[in-house]
């Protein structure tokens, strides 16, 4: 049963439709991820939803009793309040009724107030406030003015959830989020009770959290079942049978305007029907959008450098009695793709400064290689000009650009980022977040470089930019330094990653995201095998010292003891083979499953239980193999 409707809605800024006669219903209990371009009207229509903005047309339906909350991309807070205060801001309704119950206020009905306040659950409003900050991890009497981006998009959730709402609508709710964090919201999500409707380019993010995606295509709205994983194969599928039918639609078109202009003798015999047909091709024609361009990507590279970026050796460094890095060695040689991973706050930025030269540290030593060719790319946009024009922040004085010897000029080349040149001369301030992300990639991308530091680059960018950003950048001949919690996007990219520890250690990884978590786990489940094995014979300790002969004779057989296995381990040792290829034979087969469009429809039901024992299995074949491993060395 749908609990919002919105039928032939229509929107639309200048002479481009974002709503052309589109409609969209949700579900209970859906998780919906809205997709698309950037600046194609999904935060208005996220708006128009949370009834904060009317479309031009349309009508929107919301079932009676549903209570609707929406988090906006950047929440807006008082610097003098606190958490408890901010968050206490979501129950304004319900606090206010009990204001009025508890001021008997002269002409107020009591009896009427009483009814309202229990039937929201008002009396005990501070109880529900607490009971929220409790379970989003939040400190009530932290201010606002001191928080980082990360706690201030927990305190907008917070703020949200706290009115147990019906339908959540969030508008890019991992910006600013570290991985941990991401994780947990995504865990968040899934728990939820109520329905949830979503705007992200994270796309491990849509595959972990939603059931269903939504993409706003020029103008309509269309749905595909499933996750994201399962949208990029019907939506493949999609766009070749778009063009294959446009392909024959173009070509009766030009066969009947051959037809038209034949000659004398052909027209006597033209019929009125076909004139007609011709007509309505002709207006359909007209009428078509056609499936937007894509990004072009180049960089202009500067000289090739040396083989060795920079060179760290033992490296520490503290700021106000904090270690950030504490005596870390790395080489970075050119060509790498090195991923920085960690909280914020970790002191990715400073490891970055120290390795490019910037940063001197406390102690320890820095190298840094010849030629370096440094072109940076800052989350916080502080180097955009919003007064300036678009041509003129690309190249200031200048109508062409240089790019790798050949000239190319202005307006071709902000046509390359999806800039028409009727925008080339409208101010940088006119521009959604999505489209200033990728304006100032344009000027990176302008500048001569052998090294690329990009600091959360993802942010605002569509799903399209981020898969030719991964090509170019993956074809880079120079080193990127990416600072990012887009997992997939660091997964495509990085060849290396190095991943904050805690108390100043920072450790590299070879690979991305995925290599680094099994690595770690399995780290991890190794160290506690070996200390449970470590503290399994403590009786030794207590023993009086032998002299040696007497040791070599009795701690060699113990040893061997300790190393024969059991009857019991000896057969799930021989087991555990079969076992590990049952498991993953199942996660092949689940995996097909998954990606089947068909199997959503065929078999709705299931899919939860499917998506979860998906999920499950890598952990259980991880055990699996350590516990292998484990016997094995034995």
């Amino acid at each position: 049963m749908a609990v919002l409707t919105l039928s032939n809605a229509c929107l639309a800024f200048g002479h481009v439709a974002l709503l052309d006669h589109t409609a969209f219903a949700l579900e209970i209990g859906e998780r919906v991820g809205l997709i698309g371009r950037n600046g194609t009207g999904k935060s208005s229509l996220l708006k128009i939803l949370a009834k904060l903005e009317k479309p031009d047309d349309g009508q929107l339906q919301i079932q009676s009793g549903i209570e609707v909350s929406y988090v906006p991309q950047e929440p807006t807070f008082s610097d003098d309040a606190t958490v408890f205060s901010t968050v206490s801001e979501g129950l304004g309704d319900i606090k206010a009724l009990r204001d009025r119950f508890e001021a008997h206020a002269e002409g107020d009905d009591l009896d009427s107030l009483m009814t309202q306040i229990e039937a929201r659950n008002g009396w005990n409003w501070e109880q529900r406030v607490d009971e929220t900050l409790q379970r989003l991890n939040l400190a009530p009497e932290l201010s606002i003015a001191g928080l980082s981006g990360g706690t201030k998009k927990r305190v907008a959730l917070a703020r949200s959830l706290v009115a147990s709402p019906d339908v959540l609508l969030l508008d890019e709710p991992t910006n600013h989020l570290d991985l941990d964090a991401i994780t947990w919201l995504e865990e968040l999500l899934v728990a939820f009770k109520g329905s949830i409707i979503l705007i992200s380019h994270d796309r491990a993010f849509l595959d972990n959290v939603c059931t269903r995606i939504v993409e706003l295509d020029r103008g309509q709205l269309r749905s595909y079942p499933g996750n994201f994983a399962a949208y990029e194969g019907l939506k493949a599928q999609q766009l070749s049978d778009e063009s294959l039918a446009n392909a024959r639609f173009d070509k009766l078109l030009a066969q009947e305007e051959v037809w038209i202009r034949k000659g004398v003798e052909a027209r006597r015999t033209r019929s009125v029907a076909r004139i007609k047909r011709l007509g309505d091709l002709r207006s359909e024609r007209s009428s078509r959008r056609d499936s937007i361009g894509r990004v072009k990507l180049e960089v202009a590279q500067g000289d090739r450098g040396g083989k060795i970026v920079a060179e760290l050796e033992d490296v520490s460094i503290a700021y106000g009695g904090r270690t950030i890095v504490n005596n870390f060695t790395g080489t970075i040689l050119r060509g790498d793709k090195v991923g920085l991973v960690g909280s914020n706050g970790a002191g990715k930025t400073t490891l970055l400064k120290m390795i490019l030269g910037e940063l001197a540290p406390d102690s320890g030593t820095v190298k840094q290689g010849a030629n370096l060719s440094v072109a940076y790319f800052d989350q916080m946009r502080d180097n955009l000009d919003l007064n300036a024009t678009l041509a003129d922040f690309i190249s200031p004085g200048s109508e062409w650009i240089e790019i790798n010897g050949s000239r190319k000029h202005v307006m071709g080349y902000l046509q390359d980022f999806l800039f028409s040149p009727a925008r080339a001369n409208s101010p940088v301030h006119t521009l959604s977040g999505g489209e200033r992300n990728r304006l100032l990639l344009a000027r990176l991308f302008a500048k001569p470089s052998n090294v690329l530091v990009l600091d959360e680059p993802t942010n605002d960018l569509d799903i399209d930019t981020l898969d030719l950003l991964e090509d170019l950048l993956a074809e880079y001949p120079g080193t990127v330094f990416l600072v990012s919690h887009d997992r997939r996007f660091l997964d495509n990219v990085v060849t290396s990653t190095l991943v904050s520890e805690g108390d100043g250690a920072w450790r590299e990884y070879e690979g991305g995201v995925q290599d680094w978590l099994i690595q770690s786990k399995r780290a991890k489940a190794l160290a506690a095998a070996n200390a449970k094995v470590a503290t399994a014979t403590p009786a030794a300790a207590s023993k009086p010292a032998a002299t040696p002969q007497a040791a070599s004779q009795t701690v060699a057989p113990a040893a061997a003891k300790a190393r024969k296995l059991s009857y019991k381990e000896q057969r799930e040792l021989d087991e555990l083979p079969q076992r590990i290829t049952a498991v993953e034979t199942e996660q092949k087969t689940l995996e097909a499953k998954l990606a089947d469009p068909g199997v959503y429809q065929r078999e709705a039901a299931q899919i939860p239980a499917m998506q979860a024992r998906f999920a499950a299995i890598d952990e259980e074949l991880l055990g699996l193999m350590e516990r292998w491993e484990l016997l094995s060395a034995r």
